[in-house]
């Protein structure tokens, strides 16, 4: 069996599958990205998380917990695999760009190629020990707000994925499509390249926006490791 006829083989099995995740649906905030990407023959996602805040001690109140209680929020986290190496640079790209710089791919010994779209900025914060709180309500309220302020900032990085997550799936439809010229539009200023750190790549849309938050940045790259023999 071929690469591509593999891949497909594999998308179907997977989107075949119900949902067992606790909810039982994907996240309102990432479904246009799902759809997008599951629409496109090169990807599929196989889980997501839109991000969360949460209180964990397995109870329903912190007056009450009998335990260490965390309070931790995830921002998004969302697994694609793809069809080629070049469609997970694509994606790859698009991700560091729009904010999600702990993002990375993997590579399988069977030729899985699986992109883990994933950001820095979570928070995680011990509130109490075997029972006995050890901070102050005070404080409380002040990692709460943190963490509303750190959802909203990773509602903004979702958003501005999904429009140059776009741009990029179009551009590389024209590209295919007119494989020996260069292709100019218009229609793409709203993602331009400010920073050229790999003319090769496809995807590098910047905003005003989290260019200046790019700039401090190392270049990630690419992150390549195997697994065994049954992955």
């Amino acid at each position: 069996m071929d690469r591509s006829a593999e891949f497909k083989r594999w998308k179907a099995q997977c989107q075949s599958k119900a949902d067992f995740s606790r909810k039982g649906s994907v996240d309102e905030d990432v479904v246009d990205i799902v759809q997008l990407l599951n629409g496109r023959e090169q990807y599929f996602t196989t889980s997501s998380c839109a991000g969360r805040i949460i209180l964990l001690d397995g109870i329903v109140a912190l007056k009450k917990a009998n335990g260490d209680a965390v309070l931790k929020f995830e921002p998004l986290i969302l697994h694609v695999q793809c069809r080629q190496l070049q469609d997970a640079q694509i994606l790859h790209s698009v991700a560091i760009d729009s904010g999600f710089r702990n993002s990375g791919i993997t590579v399988g010994k069977r030729g899985k190629i699986m992109l883990a779209i994933r950001s820095t900025h979570g928070l995680e914060v011990p509130l109490s020990h075997k029972g006995k709180l050890m901070v102050t309500e005070e404080y409380i309220d002040f990692l709460l707000k943190i963490a509303n302020q750190k959802m909203e900032e990773n509602k903004k990085r979702i958003e501005r994925f999904y429009n140059c997550l776009q741009h990029a799936l179009e551009k590389e439809t024209i590209t295919n499509s007119h494989p020996k010229g260069k292709i100019k539009d218009k229609n793409y200023s709203s993602c331009t390249h400010k920073k050229k750190r790999n003319p090769e790549a496809y995807g590098k849309c910047i905003t005003e926006e989290n260019d200046k938050e790019l700039e401090n940045d190392d270049d990630p790259g690419i992150s390549v490791s195997f697994f065994p023999e049954d992955y």
